[in-house]
């Protein structure tokens, strides 16, 4: 049964941690999962997690330390001192979640922890992980993983693999590699345990394993892990040789990571933000975007400025200014959306821009067909003025092909140039078809009546 965090819980947990009562603090949470808890601790104040810490086991403890969010683990690990993150935490992380969770000290503390860790093979692999570029493989990549060499007997092979298998807490794939520990593929238990015993490593691995370079971008692992339905992905240096591996729970972080950013962007909010954020944080999330809706309502105000003359002679024409200028936004997005969603995932198939600007063009010429053909019916019905109907028309139809290339456009252009296309939806795509939509409707609209 899934838990269930409420506010009675949180009060009498609250009121434990005061009286430091460390039985009644194990009876509340001692048999929950690493991530209950960790949902717990967000809730908590420092002092207080702090103390919880402190009645958890040191593996329980660095299991809710790294399920908890980003912002609050940071405050938390600023208040241990670097001995204290380095043999409560660190050692007993594997060596990617513990390279995440040093990433974000001083340099001088992040230092001193790493110092502090007894175990140097770890403390070497940590630092190794911290040499990475953020947003690649390599940062985002373990080094435990279970390797065999392909000139191993059998026996040597299972006596090293139990050896290997104490640093690793799952294992995937056992990979195989040579003599100067480049990757050949890997290895099937099955093989392994109903081969003769005189068999060599050699004789029984598989080739055609999926891997990546460590300077490979976190997105494109995302994509191959996808693609290929992978758990794990292992990670080769320049030379080939096997340096690490990726597994799944990094890969889903990565795609929530990338699919909050561009969510944030659609929606008109300059950075990721959460609810739980100071006011200060999410104002300067969202006034970025308001200020550009501003200015392109201050634009479209000049637009009906500049067409005054023509709404006094045809007045009839300004109840349909919120339609043109809504119909437009609204296609720009779906167009803009759909391609920011292709170009995330790789579906967009083959074909250059001007392709895709062909297949967008057939669907707006179909939708923007129905919906004048809509709009005419109902103002020949609701109006005497046969100009009028013609020209909410016109203007609806040529907005809607307008829009739906100008929404294709600009994230294939983004992207082209290496800028995130996310950008091109949401405020942007909307602003900008609203002006340009009051500019087609007018200048249709003049057309008519001059």
């Amino acid at each position: 049964m899934q838990f269930q965090l409420t506010k009675e819980f949180i009060e009498n947990l609250r009121e434990s941690l005061d009286n430091r009562s460390e039985e009644q603090v194990l009876n509340l949470i001692g048999e929950l999962h690493a991530a209950d808890v960790a949902e717990i601790v967000e809730e908590l104040e420092v002092e207080e997690a702090k103390v919880l810490y402190s009645y958890l086991s040191a593996e329980k403890a660095s299991e809710v330390l790294i399920n908890i969010d980003e912002d609050i683990r940071d405050k938390h690990i600023a208040s241990f001192t670097s001995k204290e993150i380095a043999e409560i935490f660190i050692e007993n992380l594997e060596s990617d979640d513990a390279a995440d969770v040093i990433s974000v000290l001083p340099e001088r503390e992040r230092e001193e922890v790493i110092s502090n860790i007894e175990n140097l093979e770890q403390a070497e692999d940590i630092v190794d992980l911290l040499s990475f570029d953020e947003g690649t493989a390599g940062a985002l990549m373990g080094k435990e993983l279970v390797q065999v060499n392909e000139n191993w007997s059998i026996k040597q092979c299972i006596r090293e693999m139990r050896k290997q298998a104490e640093t690793v807490d799952n294992i995937y794939t056992v990979y195989v590699v040579d003599d100067h520990e480049k990757l050949l593929g890997k290895l099937s238990l099955k093989k392994l345990l109903t081969a003769a015993a005189g068999k060599k490593i050699a004789d029984l691995y598989d080739v055609g394993l999926k891997s990546c370079q460590t300077y490979t971008s976190s997105e494109e692992v995302a994509n191959m892990m996808e693609k290929y339905d992978l758990v794990a992905l292992p990670v080769l240096d320049e030379l080939g040789r096997l340096v690490g591996r990726i597994t799944i729970d990094d890969v889903v972080d990565v795609i929530k990571e990338e699919a909050d950013k561009d969510y944030s962007m659609a929606s008109g909010l300059s950075e990721t933000v959460e609810s739980t954020d100071n006011i200060w944080v999410l104002t300067r999330a969202r006034l970025p975007w308001l200020v550009l809706g501003l200015l392109g309502g201050v634009l479209g105000a000049r637009v009906i400025g500049i067409y005054e003359h023509d709404l006094k002679i045809m007045p009839e024409m300004a109840f349909f200014i919120p339609l043109i200028a809504a119909m437009g936004g609204n296609v720009g997005v779906q167009s803009s959306a759909i391609i920011v969603q292709g170009l995330a995932n790789n579906s967009l198939g083959f074909g250059g821009i001007f392709q895709k600007l062909g297949k967008e063009f057939s669907v707006a010429l179909l939708n923007g067909f129905v919906c004048a053909l809509l709009i005419l019916v109902y103002n020949l019905i609701s109006s005497d003025s046969l100009i009028l109907s013609y020209t909410v028309s016109i203007s609806l139809f040529s907005v809607i092909i307008f829009a739906a290339l100008f929404g294709t456009l600009v994230p294939l252009l983004l992207d082209k140039y290496k800028v995130d296309p996310a950008l091109a939806t949401g405020p942007f795509i909307t602003t900008v078809n609203d002006i340009l939509g009051l500019f087609i409707y007018f200048l249709v609209g003049r057309m008519f009546y001059v």
